[in-house]
């Protein structure tokens, strides 16, 4: 960052031109240091931080009162300003070290440079994020038509990516299908429960209330109030299994898991492989690549064996009690190839259909269109769940929340019965 680089407010007419017109990140037009604190916010605001107006010039006045020739100074004034939440720390701290960084003449001679493969890191979390917001938007140049074959394309390539298995997707598809999972959301299929609230169209007369109230009239009633049924979304327990077979689907899952987690407060996380795993509290972090790599580092197993008699096992004995109440549903992410198929595994799956109130099996070997259910696990495991649906693409998570959506059975006796 240039230290002689001229510090002044821009004046109403010169900010609002600056916010419309696109800025160049690593060479701003005029040279000011306003026009890279703008382009900065821009770019925060790009990646998902609550950026207005008020805190650019707030920024811009408190970057006079300082020695802008100081870089910790300088990151810490903005970060004072900029940062709102705790999540976001992770998020300005990625933008500040792509935004103002060295020359582009140092970062070429930096990318021509081999690096050994120790020095070759994991990006950070919310890197991803911040990369695509410093991107620069090209300007299209193009005819009218050849925008209208691209965008025929466009569509073209949507439609076969919500058909696509996700093991078969390249990095730059994953990707784009974890943007389109994350803005997925789930509607509140309420659960009425047996507590009541005062409800103007209520079925239930609300004597205490109505009595009370006919006190201001002289004890006439004039006013009748009336109370409903408390209605809530029901709680929702994902066990998620994360054997080799499963890396892939699982990973994928847990991004649509944590898009519905800030919508409905009751969401359980359970991964499984041949221990089980509680990752509730890591999927609550606000940035999905945060949260992921937080439930990544938390378990022990991941991509390796499968033990699901044990590990549900483990859930209906410590955890069953505390988060299957009030009419749960219950998501089982897994193939169904258990290693120890026995009479155990039939009992643990029958406890834990009892236990909720719905029990849906998401197996991606319903991708191929003659499954038949042929292992001696899946044979165990199918009578006791109430849904079996697939998990294996775009589609498939639309219609799992298609089926969360519409109004859960009166029963749990399953209609689905095993191959013999």
């Amino acid at each position: 960052m240039d230290s002689g680089l001229a510090l002044r407010a821009p004046r109403n007419d010169e900010l609002e031109r600056l916010h419309r017109m696109p800025i160049n990140h690593l060479d701003p037009p005029t040279g000011h240091m306003a026009d890279n604190v703008i382009g900065f916010a821009r770019a925060l605001r790009a990646a998902g931080l609550p950026v207005g107006p008020g805190s650019v010039i707030d920024a811009l006045n408190a970057l006079q009162l300082i020695e802008v020739g100081n870089r910790a100074d300088f990151y810490a004034t903005l970060a004072a300003i900029f940062v709102k939440r705790h999540e976001h720390a992770l998020i300005f701290h990625q933008a500040f070290m792509l935004f103002f960084r060295a020359a582009e003449e140092w970062k070429s001679m930096l990318d021509s440079v081999p690096l050994p493969d120790h020095a070759k890191k994991k990006p950070p979390p919310a890197s991803r994020r911040v990369q695509e917001a410093m991107a620069q938007p090209a300007r299209s140049e193009e005819r009218p038509q050849a925008q209208e074959q691209e965008l025929k394309l466009s569509v073209s390539d949507k439609e076969v990516l919500q058909k696509k298995d996700f093991a078969q997707m390249t990095a730059a598809e994953i990707a784009e299908v974890t943007r389109e999972i994350a803005k997925m959301r789930l509607p509140q299929a309420e659960l009425v429960t047996r507590r009541y609230q005062p409800d103007a169209r209520g079925l239930r007369l609300d004597m205490r209330r109505t009595v009370r109230n006919s006190l201001r009239t002289g004890g006439e009633i004039i006013d009748i109030r009336k109370l409903g049924r408390i209605e809530k979304p029901a709680p929702i327990v994902a066990l998620l299994d994360i054997s080799g077979s499963m890396s892939e689907y699982t990973r994928l899952f847990l991004h649509f898991l944590h898009a519905i987690t800030d919508a409905r407060k009751r969401v359980s996380v359970f991964l499984f492989g041949t221990r089980l795993t509680n990752v509730t509290r890591a999927l609550r972090a606000r940035d999905p690549d945060e949260a992921l790599a937080s439930c990544t580092s938390s378990v022990e197993d991941w991509a390796g064996g499968t033990r699901i008699a044990t590990s549900l096992h483990t859930f209906n004995q410590l955890w069953a009690r505390r988060v299957l109440g009030q009419g749960a549903i219950v998501l089982l992410i897994s193939d169904g190839l258990e290693r120890e198929a026995d009479a155990k595994l039939a009992f643990e799956m029958d406890r834990l259909h009892r236990s909720c109130r719905r029990l849906i099996w998401l197996n991606p070997l319903l991708r191929y269109s003659g499954f038949e259910a042929k292992a001696q696990g899946i044979k165990m495991m199918l009578p006791h769940v109430d849904e079996f649906r697939p998990v294996h693409n775009l589609t498939s998570i639309k219609g799992l929340i298609g089926a969360l959506s519409s109004p859960p059975p009166a029963h749990h006796r399953s209609l689905i019965r095993s191959v013999a």
